[in-house]
């Protein structure tokens, strides 16, 4: 009978836990755990946050500017829901971000310059959809369920919602479209939960780059997560990507822009109330050889509700 209790008081901590996405994404950077997380259908969730950058990171990862520091604030908001499709767990998930951005970049003949942006940011979307291990239960059938290995696939959209200027090279949009498909698997160990993640962002053309057109070339990512949940409800989370590729072409012309960078971060997540959690999140550069240099802290209030 205690085993029972206990099995049922996880389930609701799941409900309210496990189901937190980041909502914030470092363009083809993302660190997000619990993407593929098991939760109940007919799952509503709001997440509203706030993120800081700092160092040597664009809007557009794709531009070809060096010795670029920026400072960002970034708030958003973002809302998921989950349902069932063929009687699999689904969920579509959108997150709208404003950005608030003043950086400087050093010439070589040693000149600065300065200058700032404020605007609404492109929007992000994903649809995803757990093909074993996770099927589409109501609330009152999950609280039975034992989750075991979960394996799910998504695919995110990036949408050129973005303030941008096409005789500028710094900008908060991209004025492109962006995809990224992507193959997750997930387990629990008793406190323990492992996930892992493999993705590719391909992106369409930027024809209007100063007068030029900018291509991009895929980007492959790889991320890994690893967290502990307390007898409180409270978790902690050891998160890791990498990323490689994305070289650049400006009208026909490539560059040495191609990324091969590793980043590590950690989360620490806790309920403040019932349906309501609040998210501390701190990730930085492990190894970068070609820009997107920096660090980034963010802090965010999820509210769950059927």
């Amino acid at each position: 009978m205690i085993k029972r209790i206990f099995r049922l008081l996880e389930k609701k901590r799941q409900i309210g836990l496990l189901f937190f996405y980041g909502i914030f994404t470092s363009y083809a950077q993302d660190l997000e755990p619990r993407v593929y997380a098991n939760v109940p259908k007919d799952l509503n969730v709001i997440a509203a946050g706030y993120l800081f950058m700092n160092g040597n990171v664009l809007t557009d990862p794709s531009l070809p500017i060096t010795d670029f520091t920026l400072h960002s604030h970034n708030l958003a908001i973002n809302y998921i829901r989950t349902f069932g499709l063929s009687n699999k767990l689904a969920r579509v998930q959108v997150s709208l971000p404003y950005t608030f951005m003043d950086g400087s970049q050093t010439r070589i003949n040693g000149d600065v310059l300065t200058g700032s942006r404020t605007g609404f940011a492109d929007m992000k979307i994903r649809f995803g959809i757990n093909l074993l291990g996770s099927p589409a239960l109501d609330k009152s059938e999950f609280r039975n369920f034992e989750q075991k290995t979960i394996l799910g696939v998504s695919l995110v959209t990036s949408v050129p919602t973005g303030k941008y200027y096409d005789d500028k090279q710094v900008n908060i949009g991209t004025n492109r479209w962006g995809f990224k498909p992507e193959i997750g698997v997930s387990k629990r160990f008793a406190h323990l939960y492992a996930e892992a993640y493999v993705g590719v962002w391909f992106y369409t053309d930027n024809n209007d780059f100063m007068g030029k057109k900018l291509e991009q070339k895929s980007t492959y990512s790889l991320q890994a997560h690893a967290s502990y949940y307390f007898k409180n409800q409270m978790w902690v989370g050891f998160n890791t990507n990498w990323f490689f590729g994305g070289k650049t072409i400006t009208d026909g012309v490539a560059d040495d822009s191609q990324i091969d960078n590793w980043r590590v971060g950690g989360t620490f997540s806790t309920p403040i109330a019932k349906g309501q959690s609040v998210r501390l999140q701190y990730h930085v550069g492990a190894y970068t050889n070609n820009g997107l240099n920096y660090y980034a802290l963010s802090l965010a209030y999820q509210y769950s509700f059927f």
